[in-house]
């Protein structure tokens, strides 16, 4: 999960393994059964280590400006929509561990990817052309995706931290946003969307804090440097200013 761990080698990427490696290595298989590749592919698993093969691209920061456009913010949400396709049939080994626990849906549960945001695609232009990291994947409704693919791409942020962190050219009609993703995801309507991506803030900081309890990075060095403390301002901010989003 600490991308300075991280190698590329050739057409392959090495990243630690961790307890649910084997359980996202079968996801991964299944995806590219029913015909999604935009997945890495597993080459490899050690106790210590898992083989991927890369997917050629642009990912990480290069990310937060392709979902400004509305045919990338469009092409960001047709991919969530086809991962939550394919993933529909996918049964989970009888010995399937996952980093998480996740509050399960009543019906229709999903294997949701769990860190759905800009920088976990591959872009060639505004086309998403992979999927990466599905560290945090686990069984939850589709709106645990959807609502936190909305908190970074409406985006639930001030205006000031829209144009200079996430790559608008201007203060974002994050009502309109919300609506472009709804409709390209598939969804009726967008009622419920902005309560959920204010509960689905409120599990980052229980999530962070578990993850660190358990020692693994980057949470355990966020919780240390006061990464809590930011993410409840971020559930005050978005609480205070609902008139942009509805």
């Amino acid at each position: 999960m600490d991308s300075r761990e991280i190698r590329i080698v050739g057409d392959r990427v090495i990243r630690p393994a961790h307890w649910w490696t084997p359980t996202v290595h079968a996801l991964l298989r299944h995806l590219h059964e029913v015909g999604f590749d935009r997945v890495p592919l597993p080459l490899g698993l050690t106790d210590d280590h898992e083989t991927l093969r890369w997917i050629p691209g642009d990912s990480g920061r290069a990310g937060w400006s392709r979902v400004v456009p509305e045919a990338g913010l469009r092409a960001f949400a047709r991919l969530l929509r086809d991962y939550h396709e394919a993933v529909r049939g996918f049964v989970p080994p009888a010995t399937a561990s996952w980093a998480l626990s996740y509050l399960q849906p009543d019906a229709d549960p999903i294997v949701c990817h769990g860190d759905f945001g800009p920088w976990n695609v591959v872009w060639d232009d505004l086309t998403p052309v992979g999927l990466l990291d599905f560290d945090l994947a686990g069984p939850a409704a589709r709106t645990y995706d959807v609502a936190y693919a909305l908190e970074y791409v409406a985006p639930f942020r001030a205006d000031a931290e829209a144009v200079c962190w996430l790559a608008h050219d201007a203060p974002p009609d994050r009502r309109r946003r919300i609506e472009v993703f709804a409709e390209e995801y598939g969804l009726t309507g967008t009622e419920g969307l902005v309560d959920a991506v204010i509960e689905r803030q409120r599990l980052d900081a229980a999530h962070v804090a578990a993850l660190a309890e358990r020692g693994l990075e980057p949470q355990r060095g966020w919780v240390a440097s006061g990464r809590l403390a930011e993410l409840a301002g971020r559930v005050r901010w978005s609480e205070e200013n609902g008139h942009l989003f509805r």
